[in-house]
């Protein structure tokens, strides 16, 4: 009688897991990949810190210089325009860069701004200038991403006339 009541209660657990497997899923729910997280004060155009979760590719962006205005008369120095002009065309070459990888904008997590003191403001460097060009990149509705950067003013870069270089460490899922 107690072997016919194990016997019983065996096949009843057996019944209530085999019914729970049934229920279950075959596969759990795919777990959302991991991203780059971005701190900072909303109302920044900067994030204070970022963390790359591990998995994620890097790829870094040599330091880039402006192109000129229009290529130079024979003997004269390249214009390559004011501080925003020519924040635009750096920008636009990082970005040029980063499809070459398979990247864009939104995967930069770190930037370094080089800015030359401009002649026209006294020899101080051009931040709003280059903010005007970085703001149509940076915290907008079509690319909400901020970068941590840090924006120094060096007393020259390697082309007479440059007044900006930059560059940049993107993170990636693979």
């Amino acid at each position: 009688m107690k072997t016919l009541a194990l016997a019983a209660a065996a096949i009843l657990a057996l019944s209530a897991t085999a019914a729970s497997a049934a229920t279950k899923p075959a596969h759990p729910a795919a777990v959302p990949a991991p991203a780059v997280t971005r701190v900072g004060d909303e109302k920044s155009p900067l994030a204070t810190s970022a963390k790359v979760p591990a998995g994620f590719v890097t790829i870094y962006v040599s330091g880039l210089t402006p192109s000129p205005l229009a290529p130079p008369a024979a003997g004269a120095a390249p214009d390559y325009g004011n501080t925003e002009t020519q924040a635009e065309s750096v920008f636009q070459k990082i970005e040029a860069a980063l499809a070459a990888q398979g990247a864009t904008a939104g995967d930069i997590v770190s930037m370094h701004v080089y800015l030359v003191g401009d002649p026209a403001m006294g020899g101080k460097m051009d931040f709003g200038g280059m903010m005007k060009a970085y703001l149509r990149h940076f915290g907008t509705a079509t690319q909400p991403n901020k970068v941590t950067r840090t924006t120094v003013q060096v007393a020259s870069l390697v082309g007479p006339g440059q007044l900006i270089e930059i560059d940049c460490i993107a993170a990636k899922k693979p």
